[in-house]
């Protein structure tokens, strides 16, 4: 039921958008084994240069979809089969070199705020709401929540959240540091489609790069990063992407990048 998440490419951008307005794009089996579907296809595909993550209807995704888990006979294997399936398609996401945009209206809560969480560039509308909601029903979190939370908000915020249940607004996401930026609700559709083709039309290669040195930061002494770094600006160089960025800068022209 792959309907429940399209997945485009046009121009080097690909978009993937949760479709189950109804139910607040709630996280059934459908839906997570759709998404990852789609990661799957696009992220196997030549030419992906951004990946815009966006959902209709009136809120991003509410989390997981509790009435389909209760029914289950065996709830604890079901939902440990759906984290799992949605973390296979997470992970590709962090290990593809293209920037991961997201733009998140209305609620964000558990799974969802963890998809949230896991954009390199997260446009959020003014109205937008984020909470953690896992613990509200006696549950861990998922989505890589406990991994990514704590080093875009800290721990303090992230045991807030988690704890205490603090639901952040679109305000205090920008200052905690879990968005980039607040757009009005009616025009965030169209700036970030904007802002993702811009990102799409940019120099891929040095994105990748710079997208791969971050996530080792975390696990890396600073010697090894910086010797990580001289290899990475090495790479790029010889890059065609930086030779038409150095072009460009010398010749004072915009640069035309290809993503190589």
């Amino acid at each position: 039921m792959t309907h429940l998440v399209t997945g485009t490419l046009e121009d080097g951008l690909a978009t993937i958008t949760l479709n189950r307005p109804e139910a607040g794009n709630a996280m059934s089996w459908e839906l997570i084994d759709g998404f990852s579907h789609v990661v799957e296809r696009l992220t196997g595909t030549p030419g992906v240069r951004a990946v815009l993550i966006r959902a209709e209807g009136k809120n991003f995704c509410v989390g997981g979809d509790i009435r389909s888990f209760a029914s289950e006979s065996d709830p604890a294997g079901f939902i440990e089969r759906l984290a799992r399936r949605l973390h296979e398609g997470l992970a590709l996401l962090a290990q593809h070199p293209a920037p991961i945009i997201v733009a998140a209206q209305g609620a964000s809560a558990g799974a969802g705020l963890s998809l949230v969480a896991s954009g390199d560039v997260v446009l959020v509308g003014r109205s937008a709401s984020f909470a953690m909601a896992y613990t509200g029903i006696g549950l861990t979190a998922d989505g890589g929540a406990t991994w990514l939370l704590p080093r875009l908000i800290g721990l303090r915020a992230t045991q807030e959240m988690a704890y205490l249940g603090r639901r952040l607004d679109a305000a205090e996401a920008v200052d905690l540091g879990l968005a980039t930026r607040a757009i009005a609700d009616e025009t965030l559709t169209e700036e970030a489609a904007a802002i993702a083709t811009r990102i799409a039309a940019g120099p891929t290669g040095a994105f990748g790069g710079v997208k791969r040195l971050l996530a080792q930061s975390y696990v890396t002494s600073l010697p090894n990063h910086l010797d990580a770094e001289a290899t990475a600006i090495g790479v790029a160089m010889a890059g065609a992407d930086a030779r038409e960025g150095v072009a460009a800068f010398l010749e004072r022209r915009k640069a035309t990048y290809h993503g190589v």
